[in-house]
């Protein structure tokens, strides 16, 4: 499980404005191992944390690369889930080394949805020329489509699915992005509201797709920051890039599966456009 909110403006008018602002919370067991974000060994283009779940190694959740393409992963809440199934985090890190156009992507990854366990799928390039973010999700439609400018929420069921959590989450979300925040404060801001701890219920929406899962699983997973005994929310990601392509990247991720202990990292890079 996982939540992601964002805006995209892909032509700011104001000079300290950005082309994106993301904010996305990883919600996993806590004992999966997974590297914490970092650029690639050999290819020190491009960024994410990677899984290293045994048959699942190297997939991704979130990730960005100086060519400016962006890729950014959500399950779908469903009980019943093919064991066979391809690992979802590869759809993140194949685009991310594919030279398709995120559109492009999307169109190949419908082709072969089938394969899959329900996911959402955000892909973005970032260029001077032009910024494209598209969205597809394998419950949905079959086809891929463009996300104008905008404000957007996406958590474990299709791009804007009212459900309580993403609704509150946005609004939040929309209020700090309003603000004219010096990039540290924006950061934090988001972090904060990354960690809302806040449940949402009761949510029939949600409930009504969760069919199969405990009303204990439900209720918890009906905040911003999912906790469970053994599982919840891991990892925060903040990404921001300004007007000129200038990315910040900034990770708060869990350490030794202990919810009172967390590391910080910060990336900041320009896009080669």
């Amino acid at each position: 499980m996982c939540i992601i909110f964002l805006k995209f403006d892909p032509r700011p008018a104001s000079k300290n404005a950005y082309r994106l602002i993301l904010a996305a919370n990883r919600d996993e067991v806590y004992n999966r191992p997974s590297k914490t974000a970092d650029f690639w060994g050999s290819n020190s283009e491009i960024l994410s944390g990677l899984d290293m779940e045994e048959g699942k190694e190297g997939g991704s959740w979130l990730g960005i690369s100086k060519r400016g393409k962006l890729a950014a992963l959500t399950n779908y809440l469903e009980a019943r889930q093919n064991p066979d199934a391809h690992g979802r985090g590869s759809l993140v890190s194949n685009y991310l080394t594919d030279n398709l156009d995120s559109f492009g992507y999307l169109r190949k990854v419908s082709s072969e949805a089938h394969l899959y366990n329900g996911f959402n799928l955000l892909t973005a390039d970032f260029r001077a020329n032009e910024d494209t973010l598209c969205y597809y999700g394998n419950k949905g439609s079959s086809e891929p489509i463009h996300l104008k400018a905008g404000i957007y929420g996406l958590s474990n069921s299709l791009l804007e699915t009212p459900w309580r959590k993403l609704q509150h989450g946005k609004q939040l979300f929309t209020s700090v992005v309003s603000k004219t925040l010096p990039s540290d404060g924006l950061v934090q801001e988001l972090l904060h509201i990354l960690n809302n701890e806040e449940l949402n219920t009761p949510d029939p929406a949600q409930e009504s797709q969760g069919v199969g899962f405990t009303k204990a699983m439900l209720q918890a997973l009906s905040a911003v920051c999912v906790r469970l005994p053994g599982y919840g929310t891991r990892t925060n990601t903040v990404i921001l890039i300004d007007r000129e392509g200038n990315v910040s990247f900034t990770e708060r991720t869990m350490l030794n599966c202990d919810i009172t202990q967390w590391s910080t990292n910060s990336f900041h890079f320009k896009l080669q456009e």
